[in-house]
């Protein structure tokens, strides 16, 4: 990696903890106690003096003043009142109450509007040399850093539901750190400026649906270090009952255990019918069946295409083109038809199997979803035999296979994703080989957006009642419906859709498919919305509420629950995020998202072969201008594990798998040891075997690390050399992560570091992952 050097970046100085070389294990009650120890980070002895005509915050300790709060424009104050501990003041004219109050440990700041329209409020802003934020998992942001003011300058406004993993924000002062505590981030926006320097204000809505008009911080005075800053705001949370371990957890639900050591990977088996499970030689003289037709038919009736291109294979076929293009068109009609309840045509199918003449005898408007495919793949199947393999070895090729072959490689724990509940219900026999061989398994989910006419491809988005397109979705101030995603469709709020969330989940449970896990689509992610429609006013708290509640009712069904993101709003509601460790990078780049001509284009959603889309199997490079701001290992700071590394297992989004950035795999596995962070991939019979070996080998080492980091806090975080380049983690007092993501050897007291490699020392025992090779 490229020597990087951060001006003016303080060093943050911790005293490392020795690494014990006792032999005997550490028993159960050994590692709670170390656990459950409190230090108290925050320091109180400090006096502090306020402003009210300019509302600047000044804090003096010892003997050092700082101004924590800049002052603002002048207003006009009445009702000021003064005593030793504590200071309030009316602003009149932007009808406020405003209280201070010296408490044991911090000072307390309470805004209280009576302004029963939506009105807002800038404070506080701030200025310092440097700032640890958790942006995502975490970063130190010095004032004046190049491509910190680069990105602000672009992206100065920010939503801190989204934006913010938890709920501070530090100021990282010449003799220690100023952290703010929200007791949450509702209806918070970030404003940042760059000129001269990075300074930022946090402007609060006081929403006119939202009764509570109380905005609150809790100022802590802590050591200038991120293990001091984290760990306080950890005591702050544990205080207010926010805090629950994976044990806990595990309590109420074992299947959590299955986690631990897992890597996490979405199978792309998207097709239910693949390549290999039809006789393409024998298609041309089958190509005339009226069944062909029919499906045609059925596209142009029900399919978001049509049906042109699809009967120009039909002709080709006929004409004895069989190339790659006309068996993926002749593929995807019929996934897509398969999922189609019109296919059943007595015209067509006179002869159905048995087993789908049980069904037709059930009544088709009475089949849950499984059972629906089930029929058809049977219609087809026994329409067609000869032509394609057994019904039950249709798709095991691209599913079954490769878990096998997983289990084969000596992988014992994995966390396998689907795409969606599809794959898993027109092919339940994969699910039961996950479940079977150890692993967790389960579908992505998704109650984000509603569309009127959603297509099959984008079934998280329909709804069998139609009146929640109207009802239930999410208004603005102006009365305006909010889109969905990708512009399509609308939002929905989630405090009126419990029901169908029920509906939804109970029918792709009903026929006792193996899934023990889900995985729920933006609910950690901190997109929240106030709704200001008339019928169904709804603020940000009780849209969160909502999301909790629908984590919880998945809880309740024994299923592991992972979501998008992990902010901690939810982290008592989750076993597990994706997003936290590396974002979304640059949403709005047109060189990503839609110049196809680009090298930085990231790919496509859709894909024409079954196979892993683009978007997530291509392998991309990034701007170097988005290095610091996603990826580089100098600025970033473990906040989220510091605090949450036995409550929350966190890794990348999908988007960001652990291959997907070109000449970085190297430098993000380090970090994914240094951090606890377990790798992600994207599985379909290519990178599968594409990665196998690689990922086979590194599981070795991280499963067995994994497990032993999740029983401990991380304790401890430092930089041991100027560049930031070579780090340390520390997990309880006997493990300990060195990362060296610099270009040459780094020497520790006896041990040396080589270049890309990271040493796992484990109660005096090291392990060496090296990297040389991974790029």
């Amino acid at each position: 990696m490229k020597k990087m050097i951060i001006a003016g970046l303080a060093l943050f100085l911790i005293i490392s903890t020795a690494c014990s070389h006792n032999s005997n294990a550490e028993t159960s009650s050994q590692i709670d106690k170390e656990n459950n120890k409190r230090i108290e980070y925050a320091q109180g002895d400090f006096t502090y003096e306020a402003i009210p005509e300019t509302f600047a915050l000044k804090v003096t300790k010892d003997g050092t003043t700082e101004t924590i709060a800049e002052p603002q424009k002048k207003r006009t104050v009445t009702n000021l009142k003064k005593t030793a501990t504590e200071t309030s003041w009316d602003y009149p004219d932007d009808q406020l109450h405003i209280t201070i109050k010296k408490e044991a440990k911090s000072l307390a700041v309470s805004i209280h509007s009576t302004n029963p329209k939506t009105s807002h409020f800038e404070w506080p802003r701030v200025d310092a040399p440097n700032y640890t934020l958790p942006i995502s998992e975490g970063k130190q942001i010095p004032k004046n850093d190049p491509a910190w003011k680069k990105y602000f300058s672009t992206d100065g406004e920010q939503t801190m539901n989204e934006y913010f993993s938890m709920k501070f924000f530090t100021l990282n002062k010449e003799k220690f750190a100023i952290s703010y505590v929200m007791p949450d981030t509702y209806n918070n926006d970030i404003l940042f400026q760059t000129d001269p320097g990075i300074q930022f204000s946090i402007n609060h809505t006081f929403s006119s649906v939202n009764k509570e008009k109380d905005y609150k911080y809790q100022i802590f005075i802590t050591d200038n270090n991120p293990v001091a800053i984290a760990k306080n705001y950890q005591n702050y949370i544990k205080d207010h009952h926010q805090f629950t371990t994976l044990a806990e957890k595990e309590k109420q639900n074992p299947e959590i255990k299955k986690l631990y050591g897992a890597p996490h990977a979405y199978l792309w088996n998207s097709r239910v019918l693949t390549e290999a499970d039809v006789h393409w030689n024998k298609l041309q003289k089958s190509i005339n069946n009226p069944m062909f037709d029919w499906m045609g038919t059925l596209l142009d009736k029900y399919g978001e295409d049509g049906s042109a291109e699809y009967r120009t294979v039909l002709d080709n076929i006929k004409n004895g083109e069989m190339y790659q293009y006309e068996k993926n068109m002749i593929l995807n009609a019929f996934q897509y038809t398969l999922q189609m309840p019109q296919l059943y045509n007595p015209d067509i199918f006179k002869n159905p199997d048995v087993t789908a003449k049980k069904y037709i005898d059930k009544g088709i408007k009475n089949l849950n979803e499984q059972e629906l495919y089930d029929l058809n793949k049977h219609l087809i199947g026994s329409h067609i035999q000869g032509l394609t393999t057994p019904i039950n070895d249709w798709g095991q090729s691209n599913s079954t296979a490769i878990i096998k072959e997983m289990e084969q490689a000596g992988i014992k724990n994995a966390w396998i994703g689907l795409p969606n509940w599809v794959n898993g219900l027109m092919n339940p026999l994969s699910v039961d080989a996950a479940a079977a061989a150890g692993y967790l398994v389960g579908p992505y989910d998704s109650y984000q957006s509603i569309q009127q006419d959603a297509s099959i491809d984008w079934n998280t988005a329909s709804f069998p009642d139609p009146t929640l397109y109207e009802e239930a979705t999410v208004e603005n101030e102006q009365g305006d419906k909010l889109t969905g995603f990708l512009g399509k469709g609308r939002k929905l709020n989630p405090t009126l859709v419990f029901n169908a969330v029920k509906t939804r989940v109970d029918g792709i449970l009903a026929e006792g498919i193996g899934f023990n896990s889900w995985f729920m689509d933006v609910d950690a992610a901190g997109e929240l919305h106030d709704d200001f429609a008339k019928a169904h006013p709804t603020t940000q708290k009780e849209d969160a509420a909502a999301r909790m509640k629908r984590l919880d009712y998945l809880n309740k069904k024994g299923l592991v629950i992972g979501s998008e993101g992990g902010n901690d709003y939810a982290a008592s509601h989750i076993a597990f995020a994706h997003g936290l460790e590396t974002p979304v990078i640059k949403w709005d780049d047109p060189d990503m998202r839609e110049n196809e001509d680009s090298p930085y284009f990231v790919g496509k959603y859709g894909s024409m072969d079954g196979k892993a889309p683009t978007r997530y199997s291509k392998i991309v490079p990034i701007k170097d201008e988005y290095k610091p701001i996603y990826t580089s290992p100098v600025y970033s700071v473990p906040l989220f594990k510091l605090v949450y590394n036995r409550s929350v297992i966190t890794t990348h989004h999908w988007e960001w798998d652990s291959y997907k950035i070109k000449n970085q795999s190297g430098e993000r596995r380090l970090k994914e040891y240094l951090y606890n962070t377990p790798p992600l991939f994207h599985l379909d019979e290519d990178t599968w075997k594409l990665h196998q070996d690689d990922i086979s080998a590194n599981m070795k080492n991280w499963t067995p690390f994994q497990q032993e980091a999740l029983k401990h806090e991380m304790t401890n975080f430092q930089t041991l050399d100027s560049d930031r380049l070579v780090q340390k983690t520390e997990f309880g007092s006997k493990l300990q992560v060195i990362a060296n993501f610099s270009n040459k050897n780094f020497s520790l007291e006896k041990n040396s570091v080589p270049a890309h490699t990271a040493l796992i020392i484990n109660d005096g025992k090291i392990t060496k992952i090296s990297t040389d090779n991974l790029n």
